[in-house]
């Protein structure tokens, strides 16, 4: 059982709202109350954090409740408090946190966003792996180079995409990265990957959609946005500096 032991109003309000939206099962009580024998996990303040002896504590920071129940939900499964990250990668990853197998957080974010998410969520679990898709070479290349201090796996993510019925669409990329977290992968520390022609033509080709004068960046900005160096946004900018520049020179 989990007991939720505070006497500070916002870590007993935001653990018991995230523990009630869990359907999960909690008592709470004052910290100098005895706990009941099944007690398997106390969810606490850090004011209360040395009040607990042979039984699990987590304290809750008023600011972060679900990390906090994540943790607790975790420990009460009984499984060694391993929390797996799944990431489907692409221009707007698919991330799947899971605490044993159970599913306890998902996004979907902008490519430029997910280190910081994947990141966040590995920060404070109890060793973290993240399992990334092989899939979207440039994109999951990026995300196996930039993500620090956390064991990355590189996973065969073939057939993770599950079929969608009527009203799931959308939801793809966070079932796929789900299916990710549950697949063994290879150790990797970096992805080195050269861009082939076509890849560089795709980013060309939306550099052309996203420029305000339909115009393409060159090869070289290319592979630079390939590479993670620049988002397609900061490598039109340099493009249309290059540009100016080779009009300043051509008038002098």
């Amino acid at each position: 059982m989990i007991v939720v032991a505070t006497s500070d109003f916002e870590v007993y309000h935001g653990v018991v709202n995230e523990l009630r939206d869990r359907g999960s099962q909690f008592t709470t009580l004052e910290p100098d109350e005895s706990l009941p024998e099944q007690t398997a996990v106390v969810v606490t303040d850090e004011a209360h954090a040395d009040e607990f002896e042979n039984v699990t504590t987590i304290v809750a920071a008023p600011d972060e409740p679900r990390r906090a129940v994540d943790q607790a939900l975790t420990a009460v499964r009984g499984d060694g408090g391993r929390t797996i990250i799944g990431v489907d990668p692409g221009r707007k990853p698919g991330i799947a946190v899971l605490a044993g197998e159970m599913v306890v957080a998902a996004f979907q974010v902008p490519l430029t966003d997910a280190v910081d998410v994947i990141q966040r969520e590995a920060s404070e679990a109890a060793n973290p792996l993240v399992r990334i898709g092989d899939g979207s070479r440039l994109q999951g290349a990026k995300l196996v180079n930039d993500l620090e201090d956390v064991q990355v796996e590189l996973v065969d993510e073939t057939g993770t995409t599950p079929y969608l019925g009527t009203g799931a669409r959308g939801m793809e990329d966070v079932l796929a990265a789900v299916n990710i977290a549950r697949l063994e992968g290879e150790l990797v520390d970096r992805r080195e990957i050269e861009p082939t022609a076509g890849e560089l033509q795709v980013i060309k080709d939306r550099s052309r959609e996203q420029s305000e004068h339909n115009r393409a960046i060159d090869e070289g900005l290319a592979r630079r946005v390939a590479a993670g160096e620049l988002t397609i946004a900061e490598a039109l900018l340099e493009h249309r500096a290059d540009e100016r520049d080779g009009e300043d020179d051509e008038t002098a």
